[in-house]
C-alpha cells in the first residue's frame, strides 16, 4: 500500500513524542532509585568490605566515648570522633583498613597469613587526608608472628607513621635513624607488654606513597624482631586518634602479596 508524506509526517511525530515519553519515565525512574550510600559503622569493633577484598573496622579499643567510621568505595573517613585520652598513654582506637587476617577477622580472598621467605613482593599503595584541630599520628601497621595466626594478638608490629600531630610518640625509646624504600625514618623500638613493636617515623608528613612491605619486613628481621620463618597476617593502614579525629580519612589503599618462593 502506497503512503503518502501526510501519513509519515504524522507517523514520525508519533514516533517522536513516544521516545520523547519514554524517556521522561527513564528520568523519573532514575530520580526515584537513590544513590548507594556509604556505610558508617559506630559499633565499638564494628566491619565493612570495601572494593570486595578489604576491611575497614572501626576499632575503638582504648576509649568509651562514641566514634563512626564511614566506609567509601575506596578507603573510609572518621565521621565522629568523642572524647579524648591523655597523650602519654595509649590513643583512643586504630580506625582502618586491611588486607590479612585481624581478631579472626579476614579480608575477603586474602592470601595472608604468609610466610616471609616465601613471599617476594608486598606492594601497597595509600594515600590519607589530614587535619589540623586533632592528636593523632597517621600510621600503617604490619604484623608478623611465629605461627599463621588469625586470631588474637602477633608477636611483632611494625609501625610507618606517616604522619604525626601533637604531643605524642612512638612506644619504646629511639634506636637510630634508617633508611628503608628510599625514604630516611627515625626508629623506635618498644613493647607493649603484648607484642614488640618496631616505629618508622616520617621526618615530615607523607600524604600518599607507593611502597613494598617487604622492605620494613626485612629491615625487621635485620634487627632481630622476627625470623624468615615467620609469617605475615596482615597489613593496616589508618589513624591512632588521641583527641578528636573527625574528618581524618583513608582516601585509597591496596594491597597485594606476591608469594611463590620456597620455604626452608
Amino acid at each position: 500500500m502506497r503512503t503518502s508524506r501526510r501519513q509519515v509526517r504524522s507517523r514520525r511525530a508519533l514516533l517522536s513524542a513516544l521516545i520523547a515519553g519514554q524517556a521522561v519515565v527513564a528520568s523519573l525512574v532514575t530520580a526515584a532509585v537513590p544513590a548507594q550510600a556509604d556505610t558508617t559503622i559506630c559499633e565499638p569493633f564494628g566491619t565493612t568490605t570495601v572494593q570486595g577484598r578489604y576491611v575497614v573496622q572501626n576499632n575503638r579499643w582504648g576509649s568509651d566515648a562514641a566514634q563512626c567510621v564511614t566506609a567509601t568505595d575506596t578507603g573510609f573517613r572518621v565521621t565522629r570522633a568523642d572524647g579524648s585520652a591523655p597523650t602519654s598513654g595509649a590513643p583512643k582506637s586504630y580506625p582502618s583498613v586491611f588486607n590479612g587476617c585481624h581478631y579472626t577477622v579476614c579480608s575477603p580472598g586474602t592470601n595472608l597469613p604468609a610466610r616471609l621467605d616465601t613471599v617476594s613482593r608486598a606492594p601497597s599503595g595509600i594515600s590519607y587526608s589530614f587535619v589540623d584541630d586533632a592528636t593523632y599520628n597517621a600510621s600503617y601497621d604490619i604484623w608478623l608472628d611465629p605461627d599463621p595466626r588469625t586470631d588474637g594478638v602477633n608477636r611483632t608490629e611494625i609501625m610507618i607513621w606517616f604522619n604525626r600531630v601533637g604531643p605524642i610518640q612512638p612506644i619504646g625509646s629511639p634506636v637510630g635513624s634508617a633508611t628503608v624504600g628510599g625514604r630516611g625514618w627515625e626508629v623506635w623500638s618498644g613493647g607493649n607488654g603484648s607484642n614488640d613493636v618496631l616505629s618508622f617515623v616520617a621526618p615530615s608528613a607523607i600524604s600518599g606513597w607507593d611502597f613494598d612491605v617487604m622492605d620494613f619486613v626485612r629491615a625487621t628481621v635485620a634487627r632481630g624482631l622476627a625470623e624468615e620463618d615467620w609469617y605475615l597476617t596482615s597489613v593496616q593502614a589508618g589513624f591512632e586518634p588521641w583527641e578528636n579525629g573527625a574528618g581524618l580519612a583513608v582516601t585509597s589503599f591496596s594491597s597485594a602479596v606476591e608469594t611463590g618462593g620456597t620455604a626452608a
